[in-house]
């Protein structure tokens, strides 16, 4: 089953590459990978799925990867290293991209679900770079990094490689700028999740049996 996933991503992604991406039917992309419209089904049930598979799969290739040296960093660096790691990984498919960003540009609903998924994938990429995403904060700080992520991808596709200095300097403003509003995030959460542990030892005290008089 994962080398038919793995040949349908592949097929969808050559023929994004060559046109538009709503004229690419289900059919197409499984004769393109040698594959049933039983086996597609199998494996994804959607065209939109089939993107979400690409997506996990440039997550693999990048969490595959150890910090190595960069370990010892700061969280801003680490983070750095791990979304050029993304855009290296993502660089075969440019094309493809390009074309597929236009779709979503045209059709707001799966600009939505193209939304999720990535806020999905920057979880794991900010796991990565071993930077915690939970608490209250959290979810403000996954949705800035995706919308970040997304202002960087779109200098990323018309960027010159090999240096990709354009998209160097932008992903080095859009952290900056996120390690800002961060931090801002974090002092208003933590007063918050001090009351929040208060709320809770007091429900636990109230609804402590109370002990029997002997």
């Amino acid at each position: 089953m994962a080398d038919t996933r793995s040949a349908i991503v592949e097929a969808m992604m050559k023929l994004a590459a060559e046109r538009r991406f709503e004229d690419i039917s289900i059919r197409d992309i499984a004769a393109e990978a040698g594959v049933s419209l039983a086996d597609f089904r199998d494996a994804f049930p959607s065209k939109g799925a089939a993107l979400g598979g690409f997506s996990r799969q440039i997550d693999r290739a990048v969490l595959t990867v150890p910090l190595g040296e960069l370990a010892a960093s700061s969280a801003r660096d680490r983070l750095f290293d791990v979304l050029m790691r993304r855009f290296d990984a993502l660089a075969p498919y440019r094309d493809a991209l390009r074309n597929i960003f236009a779709w979503l540009r045209r059709d707001p609903s799966a600009l939505l679900a193209m939304n999720q998924l990535t806020v999905n994938s920057m979880r794991f990429m900010l796991e990565a770079a071993e930077i915690d995403n939970d608490g209250p904060a959290g979810a403000v700080k996954l949705q800035g990094l995706a919308l970040a992520w997304a202002r960087v991808f779109q200098i990323w596709l018309d960027d010159s490689p090999p240096d990709f200095a354009k998209t160097m300097a932008a992903l080095d403003r859009e952290l900056s700028r996120g390690e800002r509003l961060a931090s801002g995030l974090d002092r208003i959460a933590s007063p918050l999740q001090g009351l929040a542990r208060l709320g809770a030892r007091r429900r636990e005290r109230d609804e402590a049996p109370a002990d029997s008089a002997l």
